[in-house]
């Protein structure tokens, strides 16, 4: 198996820290034990960072400084903390029985004292079916991390635990847990792609917020400025909705993001963004669009009652501002569905010219589903806002022989996987670079070209096939080569066949 170069999301202590704090676990599943931990290192977080500024008041007590002044704290974007959440006092008491309650009564006093956290923190510590031991020694391993102090927010110490950490709950939850997290390297792409460096940045099903987080990571290391962008958001689920406000809050990230369903209780009904960066849930059949027949977001056609993959599509279209674009996630059958109207809206959607570009991605890259992926890019003027005139060009991009497995049932994108997309999306809309077709990778097609294809957008009926490398292996040693390799396999596989009798003859059984 080729294992994933490390990209930075991994350095080995986040694992280790996984590792112990799952074997405290016990029988509890993780879609609930994942707001018990994470919620503990929410406030170890927060309580390290007022420690370190309380310390410094104390210094400068005789200068008149006040080190319990909440004013003091706040003026630095540091969360004021009562004596009664201070972690040095929850670890105190980690082995008291009553350990829950002061958890709860800490989350309840710093909701009380900082109302941007207002109903986010979780707060059901006390409950009996909560192993008190446990959590005990679950509070004096995230006692032994740094977090929140400076040394440690400059290293992002708490960003890389909490996305390692949400990333193992993903995948511990499997289809339920991919609900509130997107992979980093598919996040990562999009943002690349999309290089929101200015204006408002939108998500309408935002999970743990993750997309929000990679921008301000992106504006960063291109040496631009946080505030030259507002973030905006929405989330249906409201213990994900806690999740993304506390993600947001560790990271003093100021952003909008409100609690509800997107589509029939839009909150941000308004909003005309800049960037649309989303991964909606694939394939909803649930999401009650009959009730909503006559939506004045349905421009290019009524999506089906049955799927909601089209009603997200013209959701994202029309929040666009006149030179917004959109990226986003959609299974692959959005690409070349015709049933229940899906391709007259695909269709509408092309010869209005927002399509600008189509991504097939490998298989394997979703904590939550198998089903294939693809990314759709859509932009509200191709003229020539920032980039070159491509109106009547769609740039197609077969990614789906990209990735390195990072375990039996996961891919990732490299690095170098993002930059070559992405670099190739920049060159192609004008933004230095050479473009070409690359057989096999992509071609920029007219949409003349997509008519004759009957409006179906996927990548691998554009590209071609990749030219095949000439073998020049002659027959006879091909031949020996195989039959050697099969012969070793065979000699494996006998070996693992006389080590199963052998440890079933142990245990008793003859076969």
């Amino acid at each position: 198996m080729v294992m994933a170069k490390d990209n930075g999301a991994n350095l080995g202590f986040e694992q280790k820290l996984w590792q112990a704090a799952d074997k405290m676990r016990n029988n509890m599943d993780a879609a609930e034990y994942k707001h018990v931990v994470l919620g503990l290192i929410f406030l170890k977080y927060i309580s390290d960072a007022f420690e370190e500024k309380h310390k410094k008041l104390l210094a400068e007590k005789a200068q008149g400084a006040d080190p319990e002044d909440p004013d003091e704290y706040r003026a630095e974007n540091i969360f004021w903390v009562p004596k009664e959440a201070r972690w040095h006092y929850l670890q105190d008491n980690a082995k008291q029985p009553t350990v829950g309650k002061l958890i709860d009564d800490a989350m309840d006093a710093i909701e009380r004292d900082n109302p941007s956290l207002k109903v986010v923190l979780p707060k059901n510590y006390a409950r009996p079916a909560l192993d008190k031991q446990r959590l005990g020694e679950l509070i004096d391993l995230i006692g032994t991390i740094g977090l929140g102090d400076s040394e440690n927010r400059s290293k992002d110490i708490l960003g890389r635990v909490y996305e390692y950490f949400l990333g193992q709950f993903a995948d511990a939850e499997g289809k339920k847990g991919g609900q509130f997290y997107t992979p980093r390297s598919i996040v990562k792409l999009l943002v690349e792609m999309l290089e929101p460096y200015k204006g408002r940045i939108y998500d309408p099903c935002c999970g743990s917020g993750g997309m929000f987080v990679q921008s301000e990571k992106f504006i960063e290391a291109h040496g631009g400025k946080l505030g030259d962008i507002s973030i905006y958001g929405q989330e249906s689920n409201q213990t994900t909705w806690r999740l993304c406000k506390m993600n947001l809050a560790i990271r003093g990230i100021d952003a909008n993001i409100q609690w509800g369903d997107s589509f029939h209780n839009d909150l941000q009904k308004d909003l005309k963004a800049d960037f649309i960066i989303a991964n909606p849930p694939f394939n909803v059949s649930d999401w009650k669009g009959e009730l909503l027949r006559d939506d004045v977001r349905w421009k290019y056609g009524v999506p089906p009652s049955g799927n909601a993959n089209f009603a997200w599509v013209q959701h994202f279209v029309h929040h666009l501002s006149p030179t917004g674009i959109a990226g986003f996630v959609l299974a692959n059958g959005s690409m070349s569905s015709n049933t229940s109207g899906e391709g007259e809206i695909r269709k509408s959607l092309i010869e209005a010219d927002v399509v600008d570009c189509m991504v097939a991605l490998p298989g394997q890259l979703f904590y939550n589903t198998m089903i294939p992926a693809c990314l759709w890019f859509t932009a509200r003027d191709k003229k020539n806002h920032k980039f070159r005139d491509r109106r009547g060009e769609v740039l197609f991009i077969d990614a789906r022989n990209m990735g390195v497995m990072v375990d039996r049932r996961h891919k990732e994108l490299t690095d170098e996987d993002v930059q070559k997309i992405a670099s190739t999306y920049h060159a192609w809309r004008g933004e230095g670079g050479k473009y070409e077709d690359v057989k096999g990778f992509c071609k920029s097609a007219k949409l003349d070209e997509i008519r004759k294809h009957g409006y179906i957008l996927t990548p691998g009926r554009y590209v071609g096939a990749e030219e095949a490398e000439e073998d020049t292996e002659p027959f006879d040693e091909k031949m020996k080569r195989l039959t050697g390799e099969l012969s070793e396999q065979f000699s494996k596989s006998k070996e693992l066949e006389d080590e199963i009798r052998k440890n079933l003859d142990g245990l008793g059984w003859r076969v």
